[in-house]
């Protein structure tokens, strides 16, 4: 037993700075730690497993990005809150009409990525039209300007007519023909 004390006298002895990185992991780590570790890993990595199985994984990347549509007069640059801002297809087939935000003369709408035509419309002021695109995860911000409709067209002077007298027929037929005209 003497010997054996020696033997442990001197590792001990080695001031822990000395010692290399094996000796350090052999005097602190036992083959009962690293089972124990080795299981509690495999408990979190099942049970995580059997988690996710009844937990439907939602992906974070959308598909769809944000359209607003900024609406102002042209001349004052104040905002339009009535206007009717429509999405359609590049063929013209209406997708979604955005609701108008209170009086701010802003609408906004998500919509799927694509190549879509913007059309704003209002009764006092001329239609507007862009082509836009959307991106997914982006907001489309687009500024329409919009224009005074012009004065209606005086109407145009009607240009007497005279009368021209109808002649009595020649034919027999003459009244059936007016029938088809």
């Amino acid at each position: 037993m003497a010997a054996d004390d020696g033997v442990r006298d001197a590792t001990v002895a080695v001031p822990p700075e000395t010692r290399s990185l094996p000796q350090v992991l052999r005097e602190s780590v036992s083959m009962g730690r690293v089972q124990g570790v080795c299981a509690t890993l495999a408990a979190l990595v099942s049970i995580g497993g059997a988690f996710g199985y009844f937990v439907p994984f939602q992906a974070t990347k959308t598909d769809r990005g944000e359209v607003l549509a900024i609406v102002q007069e042209a001349r004052s640059g104040k905002p339009v809150a009535d206007a009717t801002v429509e999405l359609l297809t590049l063929h013209d087939a209406l997708v979604t009409m955005v609701p108008p935000a209170a009086g701010a003369g802003t609408a906004k709408a998500p919509m799927k990525e694509g190549t879509y035509r913007l059309r704003v419309m209002h009764p006092k002021y001329s239609t507007e039209s862009r082509q836009i695109y959307v991106l997914a995860g982006q907001t489309a911000q687009i500024h329409v300007r919009l224009s005074p409709k012009p004065p209606p067209p005086p109407p145009a002077p009607v240009a007497a007519t005279t009368a021209v007298p109808e002649t009595p027929p020649n034919s027999p037929y003459e009244n059936i023909k007016k029938l088809f005209r």
